[in-house]
């Protein structure tokens, strides 16, 4: 996600006051916010990766890889430089600085945190309609005891990732 801050309104600058780190945010409070993001932002790149893909390469080398392509996709303007949250990206063309717990320090980070995150719970209520039992229109795919007691009673279903590590798989024959 791209911010051109010169160019922001006031009343977008007031609409992301309420930007801080997204997950000590209510979804209600990112559900409120994405609008104002999408409308203030210059450019947005989401990038999705699947369970399988996941599962193959590795969550981290899959989230620096998906992270990576979205700057590529960005495509910013030559010597601007991205802030990323965490981690450098070896091997990405884009200029990018990390920048550790990002998504409370970086409004930019942030914002991109919030679509992320609801760009996935949108994406898990649709899901829970094609994948019934599971519960994902509540827990958005999290670990809570009501999705570990669901992964217990039905098994998993092709959105879990098979190489994550759960208690609830444990009972499980992967």
């Amino acid at each position: 996600m791209l911010f051109d801050y010169e160019t922001l309104s006031h009343a977008d600058r007031r609409a992301l006051s309420g930007l801080h780190d997204s997950k000590q945010m209510k979804p209600e409070q990112r559900e409120q916010l994405f609008p104002a993001v999408l409308q203030a932002a210059s450019r947005v790149s989401v990038v999705v990766r699947c369970a399988r893909g996941i599962d193959d390469r590795g969550l981290h080398v899959t989230n620096i890889e998906a992270l990576a392509n979205a700057l590529e996709r960005l495509a910013p303007d030559g010597g601007t430089t991205c802030l990323v949250d965490g981690f450098s990206l070896r091997g990405c063309a884009v200029p990018h600085r990390a920048v550790v717990e990002g998504d409370g320090t970086s409004a930019a980070i942030a914002a991109a945190s919030v679509i992320a995150k609801v760009t996935r719970d949108r994406y898990m209520h649709g899901a829970a309609g094609e994948h019934p039992g599971w519960g994902f229109e509540e827990h958005v795919g999290y670990s809570t005891p009501e999705h570990r007691a669901a992964i217990e009673r039905l098994g998993i279903s092709p959105l879990h990732r098979r190489s994550f590590a759960s208690v609830a798989y444990a009972q499980l024959e992967l």
